[in-house]
């Protein structure tokens, strides 16, 4: 079912978005994702739990695992790396939406979709490197991962992150994440954190919110 719109609410955002331009938001505090290649077995709980949170039909994965194998014998390798929204820095979603449809919130630097103003125009969905922004056609929108905005306001931790068996992904503040001054389970005492691995877009296109413990093959030299 297509999303009821109002239209002079639409009108009157889109108006705004033409005489105001993207005015970037620097949050108070950015919130990141950590994700542990090495210890990561694929699961998919993580990828399951947020399609139940969600409510999402077969098909469309805000999280999505990803299995990274290659080499030749004897020398092979294999890993999982696990991606979503990375609610950027300098997200290219963000002032490609004409209507305003997506935002940065300030106090903890997640972004989101405001579904009433999403007319579908999938402009989003084109400029992401990283695949997040999905188009839905049951309601005619685009729709992703908003760290669990709602779980996150109550205190509490994104569905992916609580239903990770092997505590390989967790959130926090994205530069405590990167110098390893931040707790967390995902990552031990002596693990190297990189922005990039193998395969990903180039991290310095949006300055995505996310690190990783690499894998020794998948590392970004």
């Amino acid at each position: 079912m297509a999303v009821v719109r109002d239209k002079a609410k639409l009108k009157e955002a889109i108006l705004r978005v033409k005489r105001e331009g993207y005015k970037p938001v620097v949050p108070e505090m950015q919130l990141g994702f950590i994700h542990n290649n090495v210890d990561c077995i694929g699961c998919r709980a993580c990828e399951i739990a947020c399609k139940d949170k969600n409510g999402l039909p077969p098909g469309p994965r805000f999280r999505r695992v990803q299995y990274i194998e290659g080499g030749t014998f004897p020398e092979v390798y294999a890993y999982k790396v696990n991606m979503s929204c990375n609610h950027c820095a300098e997200p290219a979603c963000l002032p490609a939406c004409p209507t305003g449809a997506i935002f940065k919130r300030r106090k903890d630097g997640i972004v989101d979709i405001d579904s009433t103003l999403c007319i579908g125009c999938r402009r989003c969905e084109a400029a992401c490197p990283f695949g997040a922004p999905q188009y839905d056609p049951e309601t005619e929108t685009v729709k992703k991962c908003n760290m669990c905005v709602d779980e996150i306001d109550a205190g509490r931790k994104p569905y992916c992150v609580m239903a990770c068996m092997m505590r390989v992904l967790d959130i926090g503040p994205i530069d405590q994440l990167r110098e390893g001054t931040y707790e967390t389970k995902a990552r031990g005492p002596h693990d190297r954190v990189v922005r990039q691995v193998k395969g990903m877009a180039d991290p310095e296109l949006t300055n995505p919110s996310i690190v990783f413990v690499p894998h020794s093959k998948g590392v970004v030299e």
